[in-house]
C-alpha cells in the first residue's frame, strides 16, 4: 500500500460540492465510487480520502487535489484505471506522498473568475481589484464560519479577453464564498450600481451586502505545493471523453445560435 496525491478536474454543475454528503452527488463521493470500482471491493474508509480545495456547489476545478491510499504501484496504471471508470472526474497528475501529508496545507491556491464584458467598465473593474490585494479583514466578503477573516491576497490579475473579463486570484487560502462575494462587489462597481468608496468602507468593516456572484463562473485553477512534483502520465487517458463533451457543447451552441 502507498499514499498518493492526484490532481483532478471536474465541472461543478454535476455536484452539490466537493465534500462528501451521503444524500447528494459530490466530488469526494464520486472519487470513492471510482476507487471502489478498481480496488476489488475495498471499503470507503480504507482509502482515507482527503481533498485540498473545498469547492461549493457549481464551482469548477482544473487541478484540485485528492489524497488516498492505493495498492497500485504504477502511476500510469492507476490513472488509466480511474479514468476508464470515471464519468465526471478527470484524473490528471499524480505524486507519492507520506502518511502525514495534509492537502489542505498548500503553498498557494489559484482561482479564475470569468465575467461577461458587456455593460461593464473595465477600468473600474481593474481599479477595484487593487483594493483587495494584500492583507485585509474580509469579514464582509465571506460566509463567516467562525474562523479568522484576516487573509492576505498575494495578487489579483485582470485581463480583457474577447467578450470576457477574466480575474485571477492567488493566495495561500481563501474563505468560504470569498471570491464570489469579492466579484459581486467588483461587478456592482463596474456596472455603476455601487461605488469604489462602498468597497473601501466594507473592507473597513461597514456592513454592506454586495450579493454573491454565480458559482459556475468560478474555477479552481490549481493547488500548488512548493515541495511536491506531480507526474504527468505518459498518455492522455481521457481524450475520448473530452471530444465527446466538446461535440455535445457544439450541438448546444449551434442550437442557441439558431434562435
Amino acid at each position: 500500500m502507498r499514499r498518493v496525491a492526484v490532481k483532478i478536474a471536474y465541472l461543478g454543475e454535476d455536484y452539490s460540492g466537493s465534500q462528501y454528503q451521503p444524500d447528494f452527488k459530490t466530488v469526494v463521493g464520486d472519487v470513492i465510487a471510482d476507487l471502489k470500482r478498481i480496488s476489488e471491493g475495498k471499503a470507503a474508509k480504507w482509502f482515507n480520502i482527503k481533498i485540498a480545495g473545498r469547492t461549493d456547489k457549481g464551482v469548477n476545478a482544473l487541478n484540485n487535489v485528492v489524497v488516498f491510499n492505493t495498492t497500485f504501484d504504477n502511476d500510469d496504471t492507476l490513472l488509466k484505471a480511474l479514468n476508464s471508470v470515471s464519468r465526471r472526474i478527470f484524473y490528471r497528475m499524480i505524486a507519492t506522498v507520506d502518511e502525514k501529508f495534509n492537502p489542505r496545507h498548500a503553498s498557494e491556491r489559484v482561482y479564475k473568475y470569468t465575467l461577461p464584458s458587456e455593460g461593464v467598465d473595465f477600468t473600474k473593474i481593474k481599479e477595484c481589484t487593487k483594493l483587495f490585494i494584500d492583507e485585509h479583514d474580509f469579514i464582509r466578503f465571506c460566509k463567516n464560519d467562525g474562523k479568522s477573516t484576516i487573509v492576505k491576497l498575494s495578487s489579483i490579475e485582470t485581463v480583457f479577453e474577447d467578450d470576457k473579463i477574466i480575474i485571477m486570484f492567488r493566495s495561500q487560502y481563501f474563505l468560504r464564498n470569498m471570491i464570489r462575494k469579492i466579484v459581486a462587489a467588483i461587478l456592482a462597481v463596474g456596472k455603476g450600481e455601487r461605488t469604489i468608496n462602498d468597497i473601501k468602507e466594507a473592507l473597513n468593516g461597514k456592513p454592506i451586502n454586495f450579493g454573491l456572484a454565480r458559482a459556475d463562473a468560478l474555477t479552481l485553477v490549481d493547488v500548488i505545493y512548493d515541495y511536491i512534483r506531480f507526474k504527468i502520465p505518459s498518455k492522455n487517458y481521457y481524450n475520448n471523453r473530452i471530444n465527446q463533451e466538446r461535440f455535445s457543447n457544439c450541438l448546444k451552441t449551434d442550437f442557441f445560435d439558431s434562435l
